[in-house]
């Protein structure tokens, strides 16, 4: 089974991979530094974290989301490091049999990565 996260100052790819078999719809979401924190203007967001928690936690989270909702597929990528304003920051991408089901989990794996794993971020103000 490919790997379902990464935590990396990597960008995120704008490649997307062949569907499996039985899967029919794909629900990604791409979330974007805005320029404004705060209603204040921003260069970028600094993100960090304790590296082996957040790993395991996203681990955990994918392996609850497969037994508790079923056959999917799902990668989660989130970034790292200063990201620049208007950059992505985090894709959430869920692969099922049907789209309903798929734009369920992509919000709820979204909710779950922002409640559960501890990644932190730090706006840079432009002075």
């Amino acid at each position: 089974m490919p790997t379902s996260y990464i935590l990396s100052p990597q960008a995120i790819p704008e490649l997307t991979p062949a569907f499996s078999v039985g899967q029919g719809a794909e629900v990604r979401f791409l979330g974007t530094v805005r320029g404004l924190e705060d209603n204040r203007l921003i260069s970028g967001i600094d993100y960090s974290a304790y590296q082996p928690m957040a790993e395991k936690m996203l681990a955990e989270l994918v392996e609850s989301g497969r037994v508790a909702h079923g056959p999917h597929e799902v990668f989660i990528q989130h970034r790292l490091g200063f990201v620049a304003a208007e950059e992505p920051s985090i894709l959430i991408r869920v692969r099922t049999k049907h789209s309903a089901a798929a734009f369920d989990l992509c919000r709820w794996y979204l909710q779950e990565v922002k409640t559960r794993v501890p990644i932190w971020k730090r706006p840079v103000f432009v002075p």
